[in-house]
């Protein structure tokens, strides 16, 4: 992944503010030339510096009320077969690893405690998953946000 530099961080910024900008409104609001824009925004995708855009979507919206995270640990060497099972279940958004007693942060979404139940079931039937404990999302009080990050790569923070 390549770094992005001040005027990487001021166009997504801008992208951020209004993500469906043309290339030519960001080139008139930077004060950038359009293929400036228009090449530092196909560099950023092709860099993976841009998420994709179903993380945008709220897992709500689709009937998904409840989030949890479930804190799972595994047999020693298993961690990519339980982790490729792990991409395999729907409702699981997001596999961090970890370091310490827990390997992995799983988080996942539900439609409601039975649904949860039933996953959570799915991941503890998983080969190689020894032990599960699951939390669940009660309110969350900071979005995910990069926007302090990114107004100070701009050098506006």
């Amino acid at each position: 992944m390549a770094d992005v530099d001040a005027t990487d961080a001021r166009l997504l910024l801008a992208l951020g503010e209004d993500p469906r900008a043309s290339v030519m409104a960001l080139s008139q609001r930077l004060g950038l030339a359009r293929n400036t824009v228009q090449a530092r925004l196909s560099r950023l995708e092709t860099n993976g510096v841009l998420a994709p855009l179903d993380r945008r979507v709220r897992p709500e919206a689709l009937g998904y009320r409840l989030s949890a995270y479930v804190t799972v640990q595994v047999v020693q060497r298993s961690l990519a077969d339980v982790s490729g099972a792990l991409a395999e279940i729907p409702e699981v958004v997001e596999v961090t690893g970890l370091s310490g007693v827990t390997d992995l942060l799983v988080e996942v979404v539900a439609r409601d405690a039975d649904d949860l139940w039933r996953i959570t079931e799915q991941v503890l039937a998983i080969p190689g998953v020894q032990r599960t404990d699951t939390a669940l999302a009660l309110r969350r009080f900071v979005e995910h946000r990069l926007g302090p990050l990114l107004e100070r790569a701009a050098g506006e923070g």
